[in-house]
């Protein structure tokens, strides 16, 4: 009998037995979807014609000064919690974590930020974290939630940051234009 069998379509190893009570199955299963689907929508639901490019949301809502940034960094937030309520081990809440910041640090330069983003793919790299992890799951410490407490306070201030940099910005380049 083979212990293992391969799943066509993620390309994954799988065992057939688990070792983890079914309620843990379920919270890990339950986390997997919410991921894809955000990791489709904000990295992957358009395809550049004649080629095998693809982006989402994320990198056109970047276009926009100041506001692109935010909201994208308030979907990314919205994946850390709900990784933590459902007990993503700390390695890999650093993981994404880190992922989400590279994105939003480097995502608020004006048109490098933005170039950046259509090829880093932070959500499809937290997708990728989550669909190889196999461990169980723990119900979330508090050391936990005050990780990911710290890091959307830092996000927050990465981000607004960033907005405070592009309203001087345009603000400076309203003044050249305009003479005022």
């Amino acid at each position: 009998m083979q212990s293992q069998f391969e799943n066509r379509k993620s390309k994954i190893l799988e065992p057939d037995w688990e070792v983890l009570p079914p309620e843990e199955k379920r919270k890990r299963t339950a986390l997997e979807p919410i991921f894809k689907w955000l990791a489709y929508i904000m990295d992957d639901v358009v395809r550049v014609p004649g080629t095998q490019f693809r982006f989402g949301l994320d990198p056109l809502l970047g276009l926009i000064p100041g506001i692109g940034d935010t909201s994208s960094a308030l979907v990314s937030a919205f994946a850390l919690i709900q990784a933590v309520r459902l007990g993503v081990p700390k390695i890999l809440l650093v993981k994404m974590a880190l992922n989400v910041l590279v994105n939003e640090v480097i995502g608020v330069v004006p048109v490098v930020g933005d170039a950046f983003s259509f090829w880093f793919k932070s959500n499809a790299r937290n997708y990728e974290i989550i669909k190889h992890h196999r461990l169980g799951t723990t119900a979330p410490k508090r050391s936990d939630w005050l990780f990911v407490i710290g890091i959307l306070l830092l996000l927050f201030v990465i981000v607004c940051t960033g907005i405070a940099i592009s309203f001087l910005l345009l603000g400076a380049l309203a003044r050249l234009l305009f003479g005022r």
